[in-house]
């Protein structure tokens, strides 16, 4: 089968987020004028070390944020947020603050989850997170399409909860991914290692 997006695919879904997939889940907290806000986004990762960063796009839009949605709204204010790691144990939750709850509506009560405060930035992160990366706004980037922008921020400080770290390593009990359409996730709770080859000679 091949398609061209802009013809359509005749699909009973779009298979696009399923293909690129599993996707890490950035659980994006922000605050701004209007309280603190909490969101999973699976278009989300890493993209440098030193100094780290990361991205993640935020899609789609609100009628009560106008162009876009409560994070990116709130990021636009203060110009820092916070990406929350998700586990399975917090998969509930996650979900939970998928609704599209009006704007001031604090996602971190919907949930029942506790609050922490960042150390580096004025925002709060999910306290039961494995980690937690504190970033400031390096640029937001319109993309392509009607309410697609990308946020790239710079880490700034890393929290770790405490029975994550075994031997100098960072190992959280699982990773939750997205696969895509409506609802399909993955946990990871096995992993290998494969090093790096080297060339000799």
């Amino acid at each position: 089968m091949f398609y061209r997006p802009e013809d359509g695919h005749g699909l009973a879904h779009n298979p696009f987020n399923a293909i690129v997939a599993p996707r890490p889940i950035g659980w994006i907290s922000t605050r701004g004028a209007q309280g603190d806000n909490l969101a999973p986004y699976s278009f989300f990762n890493a993209v440098a070390y030193t100094p780290p960063q990361v991205i993640f796009a935020s899609t789609g839009s609100k009628p009560d944020r106008g162009d876009t949605k409560d994070n990116l709204a709130q990021i636009r204010e203060s110009r820092v947020f916070c990406v929350n790691l998700v586990e399975l144990a917090l998969k509930d939750a996650m979900n939970t603050t998928c609704a599209p709850y009006a704007a001031g509506v604090d996602e971190f009560d919907k949930a029942d989850l506790e609050k922490a405060e960042c150390n580096e930035i004025d925002c709060p992160r999910v306290a039961a997170a494995p980690a937690a990366l504190e970033c400031r706004v390096v640029q937001v980037i319109d993309l392509l399409g009607k309410g697609n922008f990308l946020i790239h921020g710079v880490v700034v400080g890393i929290h770790l909860r405490p029975d994550c770290v075994q031997d100098g390593l960072y190992r959280p009990p699982s990773w939750l991914s997205r696969l895509g359409y409506k609802g399909d996730y993955a946990a990871v709770d096995q992993t290998f290692e494969m090093l790096r080859p080297t060339l000799e000679g």
